[in-house]
C-alpha cells in the first residue's frame, strides 16, 4: 500500500509554550489538546533557586521571555503561552500584562497569555468573583497569588499551601486531593489549583463531583486560554471550564440564581480573548503523544 495516496500528514496547527526550566509535565500539556493541535515547548534557562518569589522573579524576564519566543516563532504557533503560574503573578498586574505585550512582540504579534492571565479569563469565564485557593508553595508565594487575585478584584476566602520548594512534579493525587478537601469553600464560587508543575487533570472531575463547585487548575487555564486565542476548544471532558454539561450539572449546587458579573480585570481579559477568536473549532477530540499512558488516581 503506498501511503501517499491518502495525503497528509493532517494539517497541523501550533501553540507556543515558554515553561520554566523544571517543568516536568509536557504530557499533561498535551491532554487538554485536541488532535488537530501540536505543541511546541521551550524552557527559560536554568537558575540555581528553590522555587521562590526570587525564582518566580528570574524565570519572568522579559529578556527570557522574548528570546524563548523567537525560538518558537520559527514554527509559527497560532498562539503563544507562558506556563507558570508563579512567574506571571510575582509582578503584579501590571507585568503580567506586560509579559503577555512582550511575547506578542517577539511572536509576530501571534496573541499571548500566561497562566495568571489564564486564570482572570477563567474566572471571568465561570462568573467567579470570590475563590480558594490551594498550592504547593510556601506562605511568602501563596500570600503573593492572593495579592495578584485581590489586584484582579477577586476575593481569595481561603488559602492551603504545601510548603514545598522544588520537585512539585512528584507530588501524587493523594495529596492534592487531600489537599482540596481541607479547603475553605464556605463561601467560594471556585478553588483554584495553582502551579503548572503539580498534576491535575485526573483529579478536577472527581473533586468538582465531590465538592460540587468548579475546580481548576493552573495547567488546564493555561490551555484552555492558549487553545480559545487560536481559535480552538480544549479537551477535557467532565471538566466545568471545558465541558457545558459539567458545568451545568454544577449549577443547582451554586446557590445563586444567576452567575455574578466577572471581576472588573478578569472581564477586560475576556474581552480581549474574544478579540483574538476569529474561528469556530468542532468538538475535540483529545491527543496525546503515542505512547501516552493511561493516568490512574492513588486515592487509596
Amino acid at each position: 500500500m503506498d501511503i501517499t495516496t491518502f495525503g497528509g500528514p493532517v494539517p497541523q496547527r501550533g501553540i507556543g509554550v515558554v515553561a520554566p526550566f523544571d517543568f516536568a509535565l509536557d504530557r499533561e500539556l498535551w491532554r487538554w489538546t485536541p488532535e488537530e493541535i501540536s505543541l511546541h515547548l521551550t524552557r527559560t534557562p536554568y537558575v540555581p533557586v528553590e522555587v521562590s518569589v526570587d525564582m518566580a522573579r528570574l524565570i519572568s524576564e522579559h529578556e527570557t521571555l522574548h528570546n524563548a519566543v523567537m525560538a518558537l516563532d520559527a514554527v509559527q504557533p497560532a498562539s503563544f503561552a507562558y506556563a507558570c503560574t508563579s512567574g506571571s503573578f510575582v509582578g503584579g498586574i501590571a507585568h503580567e500584562r506586560a509579559m503577555c505585550v512582550s511575547m506578542s512582540g517577539a511572536g509576530g504579534g501571534s496573541p499571548s497569555v500566561t497562566t495568571s492571565g489564564a486564570l482572570l479569563e477563567a474566572l471571568g469565564e465561570l462568573g467567579a468573583r470570590r475563590v480558594s485557593v490551594i498550592t504547593p508553595y510556601t506562605a511568602s508565594l501563596t500570600d503573593a497569588l492572593a495579592d495578584f487575585l485581590g489586584e484582579a478584584d477577586v476575593d481569595v476566602v481561603g488559602r492551603q499551601y504545601m510548603g514545598l520548594t522544588g520537585e512539585i512534579w512528584k507530588v501524587g493525587y493523594r495529596n492534592v486531593v487531600e489537599l482540596a478537601r481541607s479547603a475553605d469553600l464556605t463561601h467560594a464560587d471556585c478553588l483554584f489549583i495553582s502551579c503548572t508543575n503539580l498534576a491535575t487533570y485526573d483529579v478536577i472531575p472527581q473533586l468538582e463531583a465531590e465538592l460540587r463547585i468548579p475546580v481548576i487548575s493552573a495547567n488546564q487555564v493555561t490551555m484552555w486560554a492558549a487553545l480559545r486565542h487560536a481559535g480552538a476548544r480544549a479537551a477535557g471532558d467532565y471538566q466545568s471550564l471545558i465541558d457545558p454539561a459539567a458545568r451545568a450539572a454544577l449549577a443547582p449546587y451554586l446557590g445563586r440564581g444567576s452567575t455574578p458579573s466577572p471581576p472588573a480585570a478578569a472581564a477586560a481579559v475576556v474581552r480581549e480573548a474574544a478579540d483574538w477568536e476569529q474561528i469556530s473549532a468542532p468538538e475535540p477530540t483529545a491527543a496525546a503523544p503515542p505512547d501516552e499512558p493511561t493516568a490512574e488516581l492513588d486515592l487509596g
